[in-house]
């Protein structure tokens, strides 16, 4: 029960317009790095108010980079 009702806080979080900077999600209270989109239909992006987000932002940049110079 408790699975279930912390699903829907969150599904809710991520539905909030207040949480939404232009195409990008940003909410400190919400604990996942992977969130749906606006739309779900659109897929999933990123919650860049967690560090995690921006380490693994520039992880995928440094090895685009890397793979660029071999």
């Amino acid at each position: 029960m408790k699975i279930k009702l912390e699903k829907e806080i969150l599904d809710r979080m991520s539905k909030d317009p207040g949480n939404w900077v232009g195409p990008f999600y940003h909410n400190r209270r919400d604990p996942r790095l992977v969130v749906p989109k606006y739309n779900p239909n659109m897929g999933l992006t990123l919650n860049f108010a967690s560090p995690y987000a921006w380490l693994t932002l520039a992880g995928i940049i440094a090895a685009s980079i890397a793979y660029g110079f071999l």
